[in-house]
């Protein structure tokens, strides 16, 4: 497909093409359905790049040099600096993603610690989940805490 330069659109074909876009990525609801749009959408080096722009944003707000970004994900330096001026004078997208990002990975994380606790045999998880009428109270503040 021939490459299409912004320059060579007018301003309203621009702005159509955009909010066509951003309309239609703001409609999909699911994981599943922004994973499938996406595979459709991009190539896999595509996708690839816009993960690893991502994973150079984490690592920079997180102190993270440059060298040792190089050499984590094999990004090039000019990619990095691309980033990082985003990151400091961008429209903001990251810096609202990437704590949602953060946030979502860590109850992640914390569920799946739960859920191996629990397989645990004769441990007080696994004693919880295998007689919840022993541990009514116990369960019922666990289940307040996890919608808090």
């Amino acid at each position: 497909m021939p490459r299409v330069q912004p320059k060579s659109l007018s301003r309203e074909e621009l702005s159509e093409f955009f909010e066509e876009f951003w309309i239609m990525v703001a409609s999909l609801e699911t994981k599943d359905e922004v994973r499938n749009f996406f595979r459709d959408l991009l190539s896999e080096t595509e996708a690839l790049m816009l993960a690893r722009r991502i994973r150079i944003a984490k690592l920079l707000l997180k102190g993270t040099s440059y060298e040792d970004i190089t050499e984590a994900i094999h990004a090039s330096e000019g990619t990095i600096a691309q980033v990082h001026r985003w990151l400091q004078s961008g429209s903001g997208g990251y810096k609202v993603g990437l704590p949602r990002l953060e946030q979502i990975l860590k109850k992640r994380i914390k569920a799946k610690e739960k859920k191996r606790e629990q397989m645990i045999p004769y441990s007080f998880a696994w004693l919880k989940r295998r007689y919840p009428l022993h541990f009514l109270l116990f369960n019922l503040f666990d289940r307040d805490d996890d919608n808090k």
